[in-house]
């Protein structure tokens, strides 16, 4: 259509119809003169506009859909982000918290029995050099560690090294079989040598066979010439079982460690023994027994005939024997004497 002043007028005409028809459509309300031909315009273009709809609305869905799956993907990424940090940050606090117990408890010990350690971690656990029970810990021979030192943790006695590198070592552990140390009863310093058994006790054989010994008793180290491979007084476990003795000239009985074996962490390299055998000062305090508590036995006391017979039995019985013994013993002695007394007479005269 060519833009001439014709088309303009009519332009301009339809535009006024138009708005003349809509001022008159909301002026009518429902009884608008248009709403027949609104309806009848409805009943003709309704299904096409469906139809456009149903055709128009799976892409716009899908396109809304992509757009907001990607926002959702951002964001379940970045809560599966803060969720695995706040996890490992969780985990790395626990297993800081275990770690800082663990050291803590292995500096008292060693001041306990004034032990000069040095820290290592276990880096490492199995089989070396034919040993079947070994672990590895991060400190060698840059860190003053030298063959046949002591090594504990928090809990005990954990072995001896074995074998020096520069910046490791290895640690043979107390349940190993080759593994033997020289043991001391607690208050009895019965005197023998535990040797490790794997998983099992360790078997400790008393020098004395006839020591006593009972399920409870506890152990220590006894130490060696010049302090190495043991320092004396490291706890080493308590009595589970006791062999009978049957006149043999040694006794066995069977410790259970203080120390988990299988679940090495923090230990401590002993570098400078005590200047004194700390004796039994490194061993954990024993618990406390429960103290009885004391019971008050109540008894009703029957109301009646017997209080009554009990005053009876009180009064008549105590009045009665002292009325009667006292004054029959005297009656007798006196007519036995009077007796004596006559005979006597009659003999004189005679």
């Amino acid at each position: 259509m060519r833009d001439t002043r014709e088309s303009r007028l009519l332009l301009v005409l339809l535009i006024a119809i138009a708005f003349a028809l809509i001022t008159v459509d909301i002026r009518g309300g429902e009884d608008s003169p248009v709403d027949g031909a609104r309806r009848a315009a409805a009943s003709v273009f309704g299904p096409v506009e469906e139809g456009m709809s149903s055709a128009v609305d799976p892409i716009g869905n899908a396109i809304g859909a992509v757009r907001d799956s990607g926002e959702r993907h951002d964001r379940i990424a970045e809560l599966e982000r803060q969720n695995a940090a706040l996890k490992a940050k969780l985990g790395s606090d626990d297993r800081n918290r275990s770690r800082l117990r663990q050291l803590d408890g292995m500096l008292k010990k060693a001041g306990a029995g004034q032990y000069g350690i040095k820290g290592a971690e276990v880096i490492g656990i199995g089989a070396a050099q034919g040993f079947s029970w070994t672990v590895t810990i991060d400190a060698g021979a840059n860190d003053g560690i030298k063959r046949d030192m002591t090594v504990l943790n928090a809990d005990g006695l954990v072995g001896r090294v074995t074998t020096v590198g520069p910046g490791t070592a290895t640690v043979l552990l107390a349940n190993d079989p080759d593994f033997t140390v020289g043991t001391r009863m607690e208050k009895t310093d019965e005197l023998g040598f535990a040797t490790g058994q794997g998983d099992r006790p360790l078997s400790v054989q008393l020098l004395n066979g006839k020591a006593k010994v009972k399920k409870g008793d506890r152990l220590v180290t006894f130490g060696s010439q010049k302090d190495r491979p043991f320092v004396p007084g490291v706890p080493v476990g308590e009595v589970v079982r006791v062999d009978p003795s049957g006149g043999d000239l040694t006794r066995n009985v069977y410790v259970k460690p203080y120390v988990g074996f299988t679940k090495l962490d923090i230990v401590g390299v002993v570098v400078e023994a005590p200047r004194e055998d700390p004796r039994d000062t490194v061993l954990p305090k024993k618990p406390e027994k429960p103290k009885p508590i004391p019971t008050v036995t109540v008894t009703a006391t029957p109301s009646g005939k017997p209080e009554d017979g009990a005053a009876e039995g009180t009064a008549d019985g105590p009045a009665n024997g002292a009325a009667d013994g006292p004054a029959d013993g005297a009656a007798d002695d006196t007519g036995n004497t009077g007796n004596t007394g006559n005979a006597d007479t009659g003999n004189d005269e005679q």
